[in-house]
C-alpha cells in the first residue's frame, strides 16, 4: 500500500478561528475584516457565521499587512495577488499540456 500525502492539504484547511489569526498574526479583528471586505482573503463561514481561517490565510495576512506597512494600497496589493493566481494558473495548465502531449506521444509507440 502507499500512502501519499498532499503538502498542502494541511495549509489550505479552514480551522482556525479570528482569536487564533490575530493571536498568530498580531492583527486586530478589525483589521483581518477590512482585508475581507477588500476581498484579499476569503474566510469560510459555519453555518452560525464564525469565520474560519487556514495557515495559507494566515500567511496571505502576513504578507498583506507587510505590504500595508510598506505604504501598497489594498487595490494594488489585490491587483498583485490575482495576477500571481494567473499565472500560476497559466503555469498549471502550460504543464499539464506538456504532460498530455508527452503520454499520447508515449502511448501511441
Amino acid at each position: 500500500m502507499i500512502l501519499v500525502i498532499n503538502n498542502n492539504s494541511y495549509r489550505d484547511k479552514k480551522v482556525m478561528t479570528m482569536g487564533i489569526v490575530t493571536e498568530m498574526t498580531g492583527l486586530s479583528e478589525r483589521k483581518v475584516r477590512y482585508y475581507e471586505e477588500r476581498r484579499l482573503i476569503f474566510p469560510d463561514r459555519t453555518s452560525t457565521g464564525i469565520r474560519k481561517y487556514s495557515f495559507s490565510d494566515i500567511e496571505r495576512l502576513m504578507e498583506i499587512a507587510e505590504k500595508v506597512e510598506d505604504g501598497v494600497q489594498t487595490d494594488e496589493i489585490r491587483r498583485d495577488f490575482k495576477k500571481r493566481e494567473s499565472d500560476a494558473n497559466v503555469k498549471k495548465n502550460m504543464i499539464r499540456g506538456q504532460l498530455n502531449a508527452h503520454f499520447q506521444r508515449t502511448n501511441f509507440k
